[in-house]
């Protein structure tokens, strides 16, 4: 028997970068046979991310249906709201902006003997950037179903836009800006049932970026006499980055499971980061469970990074950036998570349901980026304000219902 962990994954996606929100991974962990399509089930999630000066919620609807024995389909409805006065914002003296994200999936899991594969599409829209994500995996299990080997791939194209005020006030595209991106994904990987309680898998994933791959709306700054000046961002048109992972699953007498993640991740702009989580799962009785967990990341800044450039960018291949997620930064998150499941017994086309309430608290502390806001009021301070530092604060709220 090999035991998989559901996962559900809060994606946020503004002004053309994607944030994986860390530590956004509400567990309900349940084990399965091998080789088994998943439940039919339906989610409705509703997610709130506030800090930093970012407010992002919405709702999600997610709905799976299958024949249990050879195939299972799903579509997925997302929505963010997004209303953002961040420190980039308010460094260049802009103004707050709110904007929607829409994002829709649809997918098939085809099971043929020991194997599934898995097929997916996904489209993201809102007004300056269209997101269209093809998926493909394939998962087999053999040595007796106690080893199970995955492998995929996702090409992701991304197109680019920029906003502007037109006459009447409203926002409209920019008609002489669109770019485009390219993502390709490869991963790889191997669950082993150790012992009958012990899991451990180890992931790797290679992804190659090409494109335009910066924020047209970012700003990097630089030494302007006793001043500081602010132009576009420049960076490389290509990326590559490798990561590595090893999780570990411990099922404990008396139910309750501990699990334990190190994930390291490298790229060819000079990025490190190490990702190390621990979490413990708890059963009260048979229907309520609770989840401590714990994150730790760390990261070193890209080669062409700087919070105050020595001069500004004179040529197409002198890369500049500020983007604080490119700088040297450490963040922790704590985390709680509350299962309870009801109807266990069935009522009416019910198989069973949970409620789920997770919530997690996230400290970001950048070692070399800045706070450009405090030298607009005192000019003597540019390239010597404090370091940035904001804390976060992330619900989840999600039904799921078994029929």
């Amino acid at each position: 028997m090999v035991v998989k962990v559901v996962r559900v994954v809060v994606v946020v996606a503004t002004k053309s970068t994607t944030f994986f929100l860390f530590g956004l991974v509400a567990i309900l962990s349940t084990p399965v046979f091998s080789a088994v399509l998943p439940d039919d089930r339906a989610d409705v999630l509703f997610h709130s991310y506030q800090g930093g000066g970012m407010d992002i919620s919405g709702p999600s609807v997610l709905v799976r249906k299958g024949d249990a024995k050879s195939f299972s389909v799903y579509a997925n409805y997302y929505v963010d709201n997004i209303t953002s006065a961040s420190i980039d914002v308010q460094a260049l003296g802009a103004s707050e902006y709110k904007e929607e994200r829409i994002e829709q999936s649809v997918g098939m899991d085809i099971l043929h003997g020991k194997a599934i594969m898995s097929l997916g599409f996904t489209n993201s829209e809102e007004n300056d950037f269209v997101s269209d994500s093809y998926h493909f995996g394939v998962s087999v299990d053999m040595f007796g179903d106690l080893t199970t080997v995955s492998m995929g791939f996702s090409n992701v194209q991304d197109q680019i836009f920029k906003t502007i005020t037109s006459s009447d006030g409203s926002k409209i595209r920019d008609p002489g800006f669109s770019e485009k991106a390219v993502r390709r994904y490869y991963r790889l990987g191997l669950s082993q049932v150790v012992t009958k309680n012990f899991l451990l898998s180890l992931n790797f994933e290679s992804i190659s970026d090409e494109g335009y791959l910066n924020n047209p709306y970012r700003q990097y700054r630089f030494v302007n006499g006793a001043a500081d000046q602010f132009n576009t961002e420049v960076y490389p048109r290509t990326r590559t980055s490798n990561a590595f992972s090893i999780q570990a699953l411990y099922y404990l007498p008396y139910r309750a499971a501990i699990h334990y993640q190190q994930r390291v991740f490298s790229d060819d702009w000079g990025i490190e980061a190490n990702d190390s989580k621990v979490g413990y799962i708890h059963p009260f009785n048979d229907n309520f469970m609770v989840e401590f967990r714990y994150r730790l990341y760390a990261q070193t800044r890209a080669d062409f990074y700087s919070d105050l450039h020595a001069e500004e960018s004179s040529q197409a291949l002198d890369f500049r950036a500020r983007d604080k997620e490119l700088s040297t930064l450490n963040s922790t998150t704590l985390g709680l998570v509350m299962s309870y499941e009801f109807a266990k017994s069935g009522w009416s086309f019910i198989d069973k349901a949970s409620i789920n309430l997770a919530y997690d608290y996230m400290q970001f502390e950048y070692e070399d980026f800045r706070d450009a806001r405090a030298s607009r009021d005192d000019p003597g301070l540019v390239g010597n304000e404090p370091t940035y530092q904001f804390s976060a604060n992330v619900l989840q709220l999600f039904l799921s219902i078994w029929y």
